[in-house]
């Protein structure tokens, strides 16, 4: 069963192994060292900033970590996603990561994206999509998200998190169901 809490400082050596780890390191390209994580991922904790940083479980053993967050809350990010594709306003978009190498190729990427994404209509009401740019030649990524319901609506040249990438993003959005 897949289970989700909100990362405490605790986590923090978790994620920073997680961040190390050669199939995680190749698209984060985060610096990993204790000060960086408690840096980046700190404020988050302390409800300084408005994202969502979420220790993802699989029967209550760590599997990965989903950041989510209101597209809005990032005016940045908004205008650069804008030059690519239409964002509904309420727009919230994810960034996922599955920590354990063993735990990659089994199905257990797309169970968790779509798990969030459900939850997502429920913990954020106003939420209308959950819209997802990812690197190109991130395969198994944008291959996650097609198998967890959401669809390509649009490619681009976007900012990629790691410099060795091409800019070229594919960008996947799924709308809130109707009630």
């Amino acid at each position: 069963m897949i289970t989700w809490r909100r990362v405490e400082e605790r986590d923090f050596p978790l994620l920073g192994r997680w961040l190390a780890r050669p199939h995680v390191a190749r698209w984060w390209n985060h610096e990993t060292s204790p000060e960086a994580v408690a840096r980046d991922f700190g404020p988050a904790v302390r409800g300084e900033e408005p994202s969502e940083d979420l220790l993802v479980l699989l029967d209550g053993r760590p599997l990965g970590l989903v950041q989510r967050c209101r597209l809005a809350d990032y005016p940045q990010y908004v205008t650069e996603l804008s030059g690519v594709v239409e964002l509904p306003a309420g727009a919230m978009s994810i960034d996922y990561l599955i920590g354990e190498p063993e735990l990659t190729g089994r199905g257990l990427g797309p169970a968790m994206i779509r798990a969030v994404v459900e939850a997502t209509w429920a913990d954020h009401p106003e939420a209308t999509a959950v819209v997802v740019p990812v690197v190109a030649a991130n395969r198994a990524s944008w291959r996650a998200l097609e198998k967890a319901g959401l669809r390509r609506v649009g490619e681009g040249a976007l900012e990629p998190d790691n410099p060795v990438d091409d800019p070229a993003h594919y960008v996947y959005r799924i709308d809130r169901p109707p009630t």
